[in-house]
């Protein structure tokens, strides 16, 4: 068949099924990503050499680098440090990369490596915080010092300029400000010519391409490419399709750097583009869609559609259901959040219940704007500001190139925090054990790890800009660029930095279980919970006070001790992080939310008093454990989550897993977008929702490769269930079991 006779969606059935194939090449090549699905393309073997690396979130990963290249070096340890260092590594990075054009599709490139993975050491050696280690160790602190990105830029700012308006924009300044920030506005301007090398080298492969292609279409397409991206080099877009790839540039560049996936508005960003193209005659809304799935296809970027903006008003419009649209067609894993809020338009959220029970691709997310809004308001951050901080990673907001926060990095382990304090009081021989005692310990710990993690904030805000600067992000960010200063130390206007408590229903449900089995009813002595806990419930003596333990009724199921204990503790860790800066003055804002660290976090906890095993996974985020209660689970869940939130800016979401079955009429969709309703007005601030057939996942469980295709939401992201570790695959398998049996 020729491509002219291809419509749109065979076109992109095209380029799915190149993405599957992709996909498959990488579970085979890098084994389980436990991560978002990045759009990563590997390159050609000869190319390519798979090491163990680091993500931008910190997670140790498999991933290749080019075979052969290392980074220069400034640093005795062996690493590269600095702007002027990083600039001129990631620059020759750049130049280097392979050139990826697909005829079919409307947009040129892919990336193929990861910059990060060439962070060895992670840490610059010259900046000891070496103080902080015990304790960092004694509470299992994921501290974040060396934490990159996590914030979001506006890209307002590069479509305004483009890259050529970029660079004269880095030498203006530099020129004004110097000779303060020089290795900064060197290295800055490193990126931005790598980035111009990489955009002219596919134009000119577009073109070779073009001139040697026989079918029409595909001719004209190729030369279409080759095109717009050498106009593109220099040059700010013009037209809708330009925009979408202006942002797959900057996106891919930011993605290879540091891990960075935020966007921002969508919506926004290109509806000039769109509404001047369509009223010229030179776009149509199925083209539009088209370009927008491209652009998600190549990378699975965290953006928000509709919310406010600085005046309160609803930003939704037409290009908000088209790009909403998009990830319905293309039917991939996809990170795109649709707010939900009294100001917002209802319809939207309605679709994206349809969607999302249609596609059973745990696509899209939903956003509770008005409790994020409030909550930034609650940070000394003005009003119109906070309404514009904007849906930008996994679970987290940024206010677009004016914020800086280390969002989803930062994490306290309340288990590790609560056997702490157990034990610390068990050992007391001056004090009798009870649960005033227990709470008053738990409390000093939890203050003494949040103490912790504050100074060690302190020591990343001090020297990050020396070890690994934003400098992709810092380009189309308010200040950076003005000031000569990177957005870690200074660069930015508001800095909210995030502390996320996870392990909450695991303590919740330890402290009730504790309360009723101990002290109440003397069905167990402190000295037997602490030989079983050592002892891991071994033998048929611990396995029966293990269920003994579990038997007490949980966080989740209302009115009950562990959930009196649940927003006791987040409303103590929450006052923790908030009542007072770090030691330099930053603002810490709490959020509960375990990531992907769900499983490691609980890897490294013993046994727990809720009747849970050592090595166990920790409870996810804000959730019940799964089976928390044997009926009507979806409301109770919901109300619970809510009753949870810690309630400045950062978020506590709501994991929901539910069957279609509930869901294929139009009065059930309703009561989805009423349970959805109801949980951002009880104060909710995210949901993380799947709709899956239960008898489907267990075939996938059982064997992966039946179903190659299946997306499942993890968390705060998406990725294809095959490519998940077999430990993730049990996990969401678990949960949506105990959902359907509530």
């Amino acid at each position: 068949m020729k491509v002219a006779a291809l419509t749109y969606q065979q076109r992109l059935d095209a380029l799915r099924a190149t993405k599957m194939a992709q996909t498959r090449e990488k579970q085979a090549v890098l084994g389980a990503m436990d991560h978002d699905d990045w759009a990563i393309v590997l390159p050609p073997p000869e190319l390519r050499e798979v090491v163990d690396a680091i993500s931008g979130s910190g997670e140790p990963i498999k991933d290749c680098i080019f075979k052969g290249w290392q980074p220069k070096a400034n640093h005795p340890s062996g690493g590269m440090f600095g702007p002027r260092a990083v600039g001129d590594n990631y620059r020759d990075f750049l130049e280097r990369h392979p050139v990826y054009i697909d005829p079919m599709s409307s947009l040129a490139g892919a990336y193929m490596f990861n910059f990060m993975s060439y962070r060895k050491p992670y840490w610059n050696p010259d900046f000891d915080f070496s103080d902080l280690v015990p304790e960092q160790e004694k509470y299992k602190l994921i501290h974040g010092i060396g934490g990159s990105q996590h914030f979001c830029q506006d890209l307002q700012i590069g479509l305004d300029l483009g890259w050529q308006g970029l660079l004269e924009k880095i030498r203006a300044y530099r020129k004004q400000n110097y000779p303060h920030g020089h290795d900064f506005y060197h290295g800055i301007g490193q990126v931005v010519h790598g980035v111009q090398n990489w955009i002219g080298r596919h134009a000119e492969a577009a073109r070779a391409m073009a001139a040697q292609e026989s079918d029409p279409a595909l001719r004209q397409n190729l030369d279409e490419l080759a095109a717009i991206n050498a106009y593109l080099v220099t040059e700010p877009p013009r037209t809708f399709r330009e925009a979408c790839q202006w942002i797959l540039w900057y996106q891919m560049t930011a993605r290879m750097y540091n891990g960075s996936g935020s966007l921002g508005r969508l919506d926004v960003l290109l509806l000039p583009y769109y509404e001047r193209d369509t009223a010229a005659g030179l776009l149509t809304d199925e083209e539009a869609i088209f370009h927008v799935a491209c652009l998600l296809l190549r990378d699975t970027a965290y953006l928000q559609l509709g919310g406010l903006d600085a005046n309160g008003h609803d930003v939704t419009n037409h290009l908000s259901y088209l790009i909403l649209e998009a990830g319905h067609r293309l039917r991939i894993p996809a990170n795109i959040g649709v707010s939900v809020g009294a100001g917002v338009d209802p319809a939207l959220l309605q679709r994206a219940v349809e969607i999302i029970v249609q596609d059973k691709q745990g696509y899209p997310k939903f956003l509770g704007t008005d409790q994020v809004v409030e909550g930034t308001a609650k940070n000394d951050v003005p009003l119109k500001a906070a309404r514009q901080r904007v849906y930008s990673g996994c679970h987290w907001s940024a206010i677009p190139g004016r914020e800086y926060g280390l969002m989803d990095i930062v994490k306290i382990n309340f288990g590790t925090v609560f056997d702490v304090a157990l034990r610390d009081m068990l050992a007391d021989r001056d004090a009798s054990p009870s649960m005033d005692a227990l709470w008053d310990r738990f409390a000093y710990h939890l203050g003494r790890a949040v103490d912790v993690v504050a100074q060690g904030l302190d020591v990343h805000m001090a020297h990050m800009h020396e070890v690994f600067p934003e400098l992709v992000l810092d380009l189309c960010c308010y200040g950076p660029v003005e000031k000569g200063l990177d957005a870690s130390h200074g660069g930015v206007e508001f800095y909210l930095l995030g502390v996320d408590g996870a392990a909450l229903a695991t303590v919740a449900d330890s402290f009730a279980a504790i309360e009723q089995r101990v002290m109440q009813e003397g069905r167990m002595s402190w000295n037997d919970l602490l030989r079983h806990l050592d002892e891991n419930w071994s033998g048929p003596d611990g396995e029966r006070a293990r269920l003994m333990m579990r038997g007490v009724p949980r966080f989740g199921h209302g009115n009950t001790a562990a959930d009196g204990y649940a927003r006791r503790i987040s409303n103590t860790f929450s006052a923790l992080v908030h009542a007072k800066p770090t030691p330099d003055g930053f603002r810490m804002v709490p959020g509960i939310f375990s990531w992907a660290l769900t499983l490691s976090m609980g890897r490294v906890l013993g046994a727990t008093p809720n009747g849970r095993r050592a090595g166990e996974p920790i409870s996810h985020g804000a959730n019940p454990h799964p089976g928390f209660r044997k009926d009507g689970a979806p409301t109770a869940l919901a109300v619970a989550v809510a009753s949870v939130q810690p309630g400045y800016g950062n978020t506590a979401p709501l994991q929901i897993d539910l069957e279609p079955s509930i869901a294929q009429d139009d009065l059930a969709q309703a009561q989805i977008a009423s349970l959805i309703r109801t949980h951002f007005d009880l104060g909710g601030t995210q949901i993380n929702m799947n709709v899956l057939d239960t008898q489907t996942l267990l075939e996938a469980y059982e064997d992966p490769s039946k179903y190659p295709d299946l997306v499942v939401r993890v968390t705060g992201f998406s990725a294809y269930f095959a490519s998940l570790s077999p430990e993730f695959r049990k996990m969401v398998v678990d949960r949506v079991l105990a959902a359907e049996k509530a």
